[in-house]
């Protein structure tokens, strides 16, 4: 048995990437995507013409509305070869604007629902900020649901439970970088402290009964997976489903429900200030946060650049 394998019994196998020809192979249950991987996948020549495509169908819209008909083009062709759910992002740059992030989460699920995708198969990627979050909490209301991305600290986590949103993706590789930028240090299995915020939410969650997922992402090596076998989902990118496949070393299970009965946390709430306060208050929180969020705006005004230049 390979560790792939291994770790599907634990755990739900999710490929992280917008290369939808590349997984199959892999037969993760869902997929996730965002601006960098579409940015990435376009500029391959194998998807380049769904680029072009998707710019001579929409010639008339506005460049934000093709770019939405862009990822939602890319969804829909990875929900031709995952059996589940495809995360498709709003864009980044209304992380700050709740309102706006409402607006933009309905208009990506009406693409959907045009193109007959069922709601169940999609979730709406925002950001997990105050503001991302509390359109999380109306959009989840409304059906849509969502997953709360650029999470790095437990009170970005507790807020997401509170607002009832239904996946969040806490990141492991972009926590391991900030530390051993920091420290100078290699980490390694339970040590690395990517792996332990993971660990730190998923506990604080099935301690207290919250039902929100948990999808550990992000990762920088195939240890950091093994460690959190056992988390309710994992979404890895294909080079790293590649190694997992080809390797048959032991998987062990790290986390359950039942073990997250033992963990020495208590429950807490946050006020919005408080919330505010406790992530300003984690550097690296604070500093990941603000580097995710131009990363992703930075991404996409290429892939705006680029439809302009087709059009």
């Amino acid at each position: 048995m390979t560790q792939l394998d291994a770790l599907k019994q634990y755990t739900t196998v999710v490929a992280d990437t917008g290369d939808f020809q590349s997984i199959q192979q892999y037969s993760p249950q869902d997929s996730t995507t965002n601006p960098s991987l579409i940015l990435r996948a376009v500029q391959k020549a194998q998807y380049h013409s769904l680029l072009e495509e998707t710019v001579r169908k929409n010639k008339a819209l506005s460049t934000e509305e093709i770019i939405d008909r862009l990822l939602v083009a890319f969804g829909c062709e990875i929900l031709k070869v995952v059996p589940g759910r495809v995360s498709t992002e709003a864009d980044a740059r209304l992380s700050f604007d709740t309102e706006g992030s409402i607006r933009k989460g309905r208009e990506l699920m009406a693409l959907y629902k045009a193109s007959n995708i069922p709601a169940e198969r999609v979730l709406i990627k925002i950001a997990a900020t105050w503001e991302g979050i509390r359109a999380a909490e109306i959009l989840q209301k409304e059906g849509i649901n969502c997953n709360m991305t650029l999470m790095f600290c437990l009170p970005q986590a507790v807020a997401c439970a509170e607002a009832g949103v239904k996946l969040i993706s806490p990141f492991v590789g972009r926590i391991y970088d900030w530390y051993k930028k920091q420290t100078g240090q290699e980490y390694t299995g339970d040590a690395d402290p990517g792996v332990q915020s993971v660990k730190r939410i998923y506990n604080y969650y099935r301690k207290f009964g919250y039902p929100t997922e948990v999808m550990g992402a992000s990762f920088r090596n195939t240890s950091q997976i093994i460690e959190l076998a056992g988390c309710d989902l994992l979404t890895i990118s294909p080079q790293l489903l590649q190694v997992l496949s080809e390797s048959s070393d032991t998987v062990t299970q790290k986390l359950s429900p039942s073990m997250a009965q033992q963990a020495p946390i208590e429950q807490v709430s946050y006020t919005e200030s408080a919330f505010r306060l406790a992530v300003n208050n984690d550097a690296m929180a604070t500093e990941k946060l603000a580097e995710g969020i131009r990363s992703f705006c930075a991404d996409t005004v290429k892939l705006e650049q680029m439809i302009e230049a087709l059009r």
